[in-house]
């Protein structure tokens, strides 16, 4: 007999071989019909399946979270079967689950486009109205090939060559239509609903490899209901608004272009943006005892080789050609993390000087393909917040919780107040022996209990030389933005010859905290940009008001406004041109000026302005003095508002 435990901890023995379905049919019909699966373990597994071992079990039904990962992949099957029914000779290869929804890549001559997608989801929905039960299978290899090269269907049979001898080939069923598939699947076509949409088409070719044939990618989604189905497309449709790209244009902030592939062309409203993060940066690090350095952009691969990096990333290297006056490689740095070593261990450091916290906003370089290249979310040249804390064993838990607790008050101050917080442990490719991995990883979990603040397990997520934090910010629209990082390295230091004196006389080498708050500046730009949809706060804004004329009397009023505002720093631009107001008021709205304050010659000779919002119609005057008050009060950032007790 076998024992199975339920999740309320109740256990009954069976005989082996028993399915899951056989065990909740027993229990009670109703359950059995709602359940769509289970998990053996934790492990999700076909209701049919074979029990023969102790193992726990659970059933999931259609509304558990875990189930979504089973409606994309039945999705993608159900996708599958459409195409090759409507354009019978199509050859379909993988359809995998990704975020959001679900894949598949098929093979024809003439490549799918958007105009299919009504006939395939017709299609699709009929497949499942029939609601045809999912079947399992295990072929032999030379069953499963001989199979699929009768039906053409070369590409299944490669990919038949490319499973490891001895491991199962399993067939999924529904009616007549069958695919190569691992698995799990629900009971039957018709638990996936009708809330799925097909998104887009892609080319991509077999393997990734653009030798290959070109296959075309058709991409879906797929919800547990209409309502979720809907909140994702409006999501959509808000982010495509939101499109930090498009508002980059309009606010003329930045470009790229092929000259430079994946590197930012700041233009100067964009700059003074990037400057303004910086200075808050600044501030926040020299307050928390930061000491900012500057390191070199070159130096001798020959350090990445000594920290691990080039034998795990250098493919993502850029590294100089060999010259005849100098045999050496360079790499230009793609982290800022060995070049701080380098100053920790200029002069002798004793156990006195520890924490030692060194800072720099380091111009970085990685290679990324050039398909992966994404505005200023994924680029190939950025700038990193980066600091690196030196700490002795015992200060890990004390300094980690002082950087948790100022991260999690900068995320306040740009508007952030949903920050989820992982902690991601050991990765199975690591360096470092796994006492200093225990060491690690319990002074992280420590300073999480001591913050008292929610936090995740990401299984093996972990740095290759250390454990670490990570801090996701929930966007305007409920996207999720990993951002910040705290990493535990007690590997780097020692592999770089760092040590200090400890209080006995002896050698020790010193922890490092990899530590950065927005991780790329430039890609935190693009993420702030979206967040507000580009109307970001007014001590944020590069041009905080325009001053727009009505006509040329008011010129000089104009421009003495821009002259006073900028002595009490404030960011003010005059609009002089020969146009009616409303085309002023049209053109810097869409640049997203968050305050407009217009003049006549009325406003001129009794010196007030009239002032709008961005976003609002309406138009209020004041006098000029009240309202530079105002705006520059407004203007304050959020940690001076603090340190002058504003806030």
């Amino acid at each position: 007999m076998i024992t199975v435990t339920f999740p309320d901890g109740a256990r009954r023995e069976f005989a082996p071989g028993i399915s899951g379905l056989e065990i909740a049919k027993g229990i009670s019909p109703s359950l059995a019909k709602r359940t769509i699966a289970m998990a053996l373990d934790g492990v999700l597994s076909d209701l049919s399946d074979k029990i023969d071992r102790d193992v726990s079990i659970e059933f999931i039904s259609r509304d558990d979270p875990r189930a979504l990962e089973l409606i994309r992949h039945d999705a993608a099957h159900v996708l599958a079967e459409a195409v090759q029914t409507l354009w019978p000779g199509t050859q379909v290869t993988i359809g995998p689950v990704i975020e959001n929804g679900f894949y598949y890549d098929f093979y024809r001559n003439e490549p799918f486009t958007p105009e299919d997608f009504p006939a395939i989801e017709k299609k699709m929905r009929e497949i499942i109205a029939k609601d045809k039960p999912f079947t399992k299978e295990v072929w032999s290899r030379e069953q499963a090939k001989k199979v699929f090269r009768e039906k053409g269907e070369n590409f299944k049979v490669e990919l038949i060559d490319a499973i490891p001898p001895g491991e199962d080939l399993k067939i999924y069923k529904q009616g007549d239509w069958f695919d190569l598939c691992r698995g799990p699947h629900m009971t039957s076509t018709g638990k996936i609903g009708n809330a799925f949409k097909l998104m887009k088409v892609a080319g991509a070719y077999w393997r990734g490899d653009a030798k290959n044939p070109m296959l075309t990618r058709i991409y879906g989604t797929a919800w547990p209901d209409q309502k979720q189905l809907d909140q994702y497309l409006h999501m959509l449709e808000e982010a495509e608004k939101r499109d930090h790209r498009r508002l980059g244009r309009e606010m003329d902030l930045f470009h790229f272009q092929e000259e430079a592939p994946g590197a930012v062309f700041w233009h100067a409203k964009g700059w003074s943006l990037f400057e303004t993060l910086t200075s808050y940066l600044r501030r926040a690090q020299m307050d928390a005892g930061y000491l900012e350095v500057n390191t070199p952009q070159l130096m001798d691969s020959q350090l990445w080789v000594q920290t691990g990096h080039m034998e795990k990333y250098r493919e993502m290297l850029f590294l100089t050609e060999k010259r005849e006056d100098d045999e050496r490689v360079f790499a230009i740095k793609p982290m800022n993390c060995p070049g701080h070593v380098q100053v920790f261990k200029n002069g002798l450091k004793s156990y006195r000087d520890l924490p030692l916290k060194l800072a720099e906003f380091g111009k970085v370089h990685r290679f990324e393909p050039s398909g992966a290249l994404h505005g200023l979310m994924r680029v190939r040249a950025f700038t990193q917040d980066d600091a690196h804390v030196f700490v002795t064993e015992e200060q890990i838990a004390e300094e980690t919780l002082k950087i948790n607790n100022q991260l999690l008050e900068i995320y306040k101050d740009f508007g952030f107040e949903d920050v989820r917080i992982k902690f991601s442990d050991r990765p199975e490719q690591r360096i470092g022996d796994d006492v200093i991995w225990d060491k690690a990883e319990a002074a992280l979990k420590e300073a999480l209990e001591r913050s008292g603040k929610a936090w995740t397990l990401n299984k093996g997520e972990g740095a290759f030389y250390g454990p670490k934090l990570e801090y996701v910010l929930r966007d305007a629209i409920g996207r999720d933005w990993q951002c910040g990082t705290i990493q535990v390295d007690l590997n780097m230091p020692g592999r770089l010859g760092a040590f200090y004196i400890a209080p006995s006389g002896e050698k020790v080498t010193p922890v490092m905290l990899h530590r950065a708050m927005f991780g790329s500046l430039e890609r935190f730009i693009g993420i702030l940009i979206e967040h507000y949809a580009g109307h970001l706060p007014l001590w944020l804004s590069p041009t905080q008001a325009m001053v727009c004329t009505i006509t040329s009397d008011a010129d000089s009023y104009a421009q003495e406004l821009v002259q006073t505002g900028a002595r009490v720093g404030l960011r003010f631009e005059a609009d002089l041109a020969n146009e009616k107001i409303n085309y002023k008021v049209r053109e810097h709205s869409l640049a997203k000026i968050p305050v407009l304050l217009v003049v006549g010659k009325k406003e001129a000779n009794e010196r007030t302005v009239s002032i709008r919002r961005l976003g609002s119609t309406d138009q209020k005057s004041m006098p000029w003095e009240d309202a530079l008050a105002m705006l520059k009060a407004e203007a304050v950032p959020p940690d001076l508002q603090r340190a002058e007790g504003l806030a």
